[in-house]
């Protein structure tokens, strides 16, 4: 149950830190990231030297919003694992196993680069802002509410997951985790639950007026910084995405050396 509380609290940890004031708009944030998404996918496969240098969005972000990498790294480590488990069979079904390796590198990488964006995205700007964006940019209401619903009521299904944990540690007291036998049973019961809890937070709702979409009231934000940042990290990516920032840096350090020599 201690991992149930820390993940609870997590939660909660990200949704105060999102909360912070911010002076530049959403939409802004939410197409930087977009764009940064994109530029990353659109590497060739064995073009490592150049998809390395987009790195350098992920560490500038983490440090002018002062976001730890360390926590970064712990809280989505799994999906980091997952990434390299996709990867790591490329060079299988290469033309040759360097070939393979080196694709499988530039897919991991890619992998992370873009988990990383969406993750500095969630946390600096939070779940409320995020679906606000992606109403001005017409994305359908419908998706936008399920989105908003599915991370407003984690937290209620991990609260029901615990009470489910303790009911079976109660009932099974020198048992460390769950027996493997009950796990189909233990699945279904949080599934049948879930589905009870969900209509008494449906009927909630509409008791309190919901009409299908949740009003995301706008807050002031600043025109003019929220255009330069959206038009200067669009530059930037743009930038990394043409020129291999990486090889330029060594052949520079080779010319300097070679001049002192």
């Amino acid at each position: 149950m201690a991992k149930i509380d820390k993940a609870i609290k997590d939660i909660h940890t990200a949704d105060n830190t999102s909360e912070r004031n911010n002076s530049v708009h959403p939409v802004s944030w939410l197409l930087v990231t977009i764009i940064y998404i994109i530029a990353v996918v659109s590497f060739q496969k064995y073009n490592i030297a150049g998809l390395a240098g987009m790195v350098l969005y992920i560490l500038i972000q983490c440090m002018w919003h002062e976001i730890s990498i360390k926590d970064m790294i712990k809280r989505i480590w799994p999906v980091f694992l997952l990434t390299v488990l996709v990867g790591i069979a490329n060079p299988l079904f290469d033309r040759t196993v360097s070939a393979g390796v080196l694709s499988m590198a530039t897919l991991i990488l890619k992998g992370i680069f873009c988990v990383t964006a969406s993750y500095i995205l969630f946390t600096h700007m939070g779940i409320r802002q995020i679906c606000y964006a992606l109403r001005i940019l017409h994305f359908p209401k419908e998706l936008v509410t399920i989105l908003l619903l599915m991370h407003r009521y984690l937290i209620v299904l991990l609260k029901e997951l615990e009470r489910m944990q303790l009911a079976y540690k109660l009932r099974a007291p020198g048992q460390r985790g769950l027996h493997f036998k009950t796990w189909g049973s233990f699945v279904g019961l949080l599934l049948l639950r879930s589905i009870d809890r969900a209509g008494e937070v449906y009927d909630s709702m509409q008791l309190r007026g919901f009409n299908g979409t949740f009003q995301v009231f706008p807050e002031r934000y600043n025109t003019v910084r929220s255009v330069a940042y959206a038009a200067v990290w669009c530059i930037a990516i743009l930038a990394l995405r043409i020129f291999p920032v990486f090889e330029m840096m060594e052949a520079a350090i080779w010319r300097i050396l070679n001049l002192g020599v």
